[in-house]
């Protein structure tokens, strides 16, 4: 059996001094995940679904714009990786428009909206005999 191939949108590695690519840290966007790889000997690896992003900021030092590379800060609805740096990657702007475009797909996919990942409250969870307790009214002199 043939092993599946990843079909990556975008790839880069994590840059250095003078803007260059002398890092084992690899970025890897498909068109459902953002993929983070780290390591030479033992590799680590970490993956989030894009439909879980809720914001991201771009953090342009100047050192970076001098060499065309920015880091990008993802905000994740994700229990293990709720803050995703992407650190000093070449055409920052380009790489974050990429990304909204395809969290953008994956939330239609999904049919979520940004507003469907905030905390829920208490009453979302409430079923109707709970609904039907809240109109009866209690003697609190008892």
């Amino acid at each position: 059996m043939a092993k599946e191939e990843i079909q990556y949108v975008w790839s880069d590695k994590k840059r250095t001094l003078f803007g260059l690519p002398l890092s084992f840290t690899r970025y890897f966007l498909t068109e459902t995940k953002f993929i983070t790889r780290k390591g030479f000997l033992s590799l680590e690896e970490d993956e989030l679904e894009l439909y879980k992003v809720v914001d991201k900021k771009m953090q342009l030092s100047l050192g970076q714009r001098l060499f065309g590379c920015g880091t990008i800060v993802l905000y994740v609805k994700d229990t293990d990786t709720p803050v995703k740096e992407v650190l000093s990657v070449k055409a920052p702007r380009r790489v974050a428009q990429l990304i909204d475009k395809y969290v953008d797909q994956q939330r239609d996919r999904f049919h979520i909206r940004g507003r469907d990942m905030m905390g829920a409250t208490h009453r979302d969870y409430l079923d109707e005999s709970d609904d039907m307790e809240d109109e009866v009214e209690y003697d609190d002199a008892e």
